[in-house]
């Protein structure tokens, strides 16, 4: 019998963005699957649809916006399966997507967790990930293998990568209970790269198979160019390398952030005029100054 996957999935005031995903979820030819739908306390949409038309999901309601990190761990706790697949709401799954994940992680215990390759929805024949490049420790950026790239057969090897998307990424329920889940205090972007972080740190290895794919609308809750997105990214980049790198490669980027990176995007800000978008930036900034990394 194939092992029971639990699909967790996080609905904020895109009901209908997250039935179309559960609609291409019902022609899955995985056998043995659930699906737990996140509603992360979404103030302009009533997700009560979402079971009324899948009326086999599993739908939990959060009292609060938990982010990214902390709906998903949400829905671990009501999770039963052996294999854990997160994966965005704002994507479209193949049916024999799920397969080759699983038989990536019973064929080999020392990948910890694995990412599909994920192409764009709104030109299936581009990449959005083929695996990640390693972070970089001046920038703390780094690089979606294939970005942008025709799919071609070139990045059609599986293999060990550097960091996982999480778009979309199994990992077994045995390396949750080792390591741990997620770390909340990120609330949006970079939790799934310090997570990658904890799971090597335990001993795994982060895996890409292009046997497997999906497709991705992209930045459907957040917007692509929002304040909030400048906020969260700008601060959970130099959060992400106070919690994951070693002192020197710690003291080497925080002089390049403090030396180019800030002064670069501030002016950018002004010349652009884009106000919203500098002062998220600064207080970015000043939450570092004002937190501790394991807050």
């Amino acid at each position: 019998m194939e092992p029971l996957v639990s699909i967790i999935t996080i609905n904020y005031n895109e009901s209908n963005v997250t039935l179309d995903m559960l609609e291409s979820a019902r022609n899955l030819t995985y056998s043995n699957y659930e699906i737990i739908v996140v509603d992360n306390a979404s103030p302009n949409d009533n997700p009560d649809i979402i079971k009324e038309k899948y009326p086999e999901v599993v739908l939990i309601k959060s009292l609060e916006n938990l982010g990214f990190a902390g709906g998903n761990n949400l829905g671990v706790k009501q999770a039963k399966g052996g294999y854990l697949l997160f994966i965005n709401n704002d994507t479209i799954v193949p049916p024999d997507f799920i397969q080759p994940l699983v038989e990536t992680l019973q064929n080999d215990e020392s990948i910890g967790m694995v990412s599909p390759k994920i192409k764009f929805h709104w030109d299936p024949s581009l990449i959005q990930y083929a695996g990640y490049t390693p972070m970089n420790h001046w920038t703390i950026r780094n690089n979606s293998i294939g970005y942008h790239q025709k799919d071609d057969g070139t990045y059609d090897k599986p293999g060990e990568t550097q960091s996982i998307h999480g778009a979309a990424m199994m990992v077994p329920r045995t390396v949750v209970d080792k390591v741990g889940m997620m770390t909340e205090v990120y609330f949006l972007y970079y939790e799934e790269h310090d997570w990658a972080e904890m799971i090597k740190r335990g001993g795994y290895r982060i895996y890409y198979q292009p046997k497997s794919y999906i497709l991705h609308k992209e930045s459907i809750s957040t917007g692509k160019f929002s304040p909030l997105k400048t906020y969260y990214i700008s601060r959970n980049r130099i959060l992400f390398a106070r919690r994951n790198f070693k002192p020197f490669q710690l003291v080497v980027s925080m002089l390049f952030q403090s030396l180019v990176s800030v002064p670069k995007n501030s002016l950018k800000f002004l010349v652009k005029r884009e106000f919203e978008h500098l002062r998220a930036f600064w207080r970015a900034i000043g939450w570092n100054l004002t937190h501790g990394a394991s807050t």
